[in-house]
């Protein structure tokens, strides 16, 4: 009927089997604090060394969604186009090594993008 008295199968609960063996198998988490430091301290140093580079990722250009419903607002786009990166007398090559994403497919349709 409605109810039933389960049959207990979970007899693996705090490491509590007989004899308590199965306590070995967990993995503890005394060093979280000193993990957090570390992630921290990588962060650190891996800002250091791409230094004049923008941290927060490749400079990217402010573009004008597609389609009527969206393009009257500005996201970022994938990258500058290779016209773009003529004028600014950068190599496509150079760009990203300096920081600056590049979008082959793009094209300039406004001179203000």
């Amino acid at each position: 009927g409605n109810h039933v008295i389960p049959n207990v199968h979970f007899r693996k609960v705090n490491g509590m089997t007989k004899g308590g063996h199965y306590r070995a198998m967990f993995r503890t988490w005394f060093d979280q604090a000193a993990r957090k430091k570390r992630r921290s301290q990588n962060r650190k140093a891996k800002a250091a060394r791409l230094a004049p580079r923008p941290v927060a990722g490749l400079l990217r250009p402010v573009v004008h969604p597609p389609t009527q419903r969206y393009n009257m607002k500005l996201r970022l786009g994938k990258g500058f186009t290779l016209e773009e990166l003529r004028e600014a007398k950068i190599s496509p090559k150079l760009a990203p090594t300096i920081g600056i994403a590049v979008d082959h497919r793009r094209r300039n349709k406004c001179a203000e993008s």
